[in-house]
This record gives C-alpha cells, structure tokens and sequence, in this order.
C-alpha cells in the first residue's frame, strides 16, 4: 500500500532546525530498508512530504514514533493511504501491485 504523509510543523522553525539532522537520518534508514520511496521539504517551508510504501497503516505508524520530529513534538503527521488502481508504464509495480499500467 502507498502511504502520502505530510508533515506539519507545530513549533517555531529554530526548535525544528535542531532535530532536523536526526530527522534526516530517520529518513536515511527507512529509504534504505525500503519503506520510504522519497520525502523532501515542501516548498511553503513549513514542513514536508513523504511517500511511502507499507503492508499496512501499523508499519507506518511504528516508524512516525520512531521519527525525532514526532518524539521532541516538533510536527504532525497526515498520513493518507492508497490502493492504488492505475499506474503509470514507468512506475514500479512493486510499488501499485494489482494497479493497471497505462504507457505514455
């Protein structure tokens, strides 16, 4: 399943910026075990966005309260899930499995 997640800033920027470093390893560690297929900063600057690929809503929750922004308090978390049904040729069906391949 796809997961978007949106991440909310709920405190000053400068209280941000200090767990910011440990914010991106988390993010490291869970591209590299294949949970998170990409994430970077939105562009208003008060958070950021994250895609993610998970058997299930417990695996994504599990890693949020593993995240330093969620354990100092520092942002919120609007996860959405999709199934998805459709797909791009390009898109991995790993990622949509089920999900009709439509080419360019």
């Amino acid at each position: 399943m796809l997961f978007s997640i949106t991440v909310s800033y709920i405190r000053p920027l400068e209280d941000v910026k200090v767990h910011l470093d440990a914010h991106k390893e988390w993010l490291v560690r869970y591209i590299k075990a294949g949970a998170i297929l990409a994430a970077g900063p939105l562009q208003q600057g008060d958070g950021g966005f994250i895609l993610a690929h998970t058997e299930d809503m417990s695996e994504i929750a599990s890693m949020i309260t593993d995240d330093p922004f969620d354990r100092h308090r520092v942002a919120n978390f609007d996860v959405r899930a999709c199934d998805p049904v459709l797909r791009a040729a390009g898109f991995p069906e790993q990622w949509a499995p089920g999900a009709k391949a439509f080419a360019e």
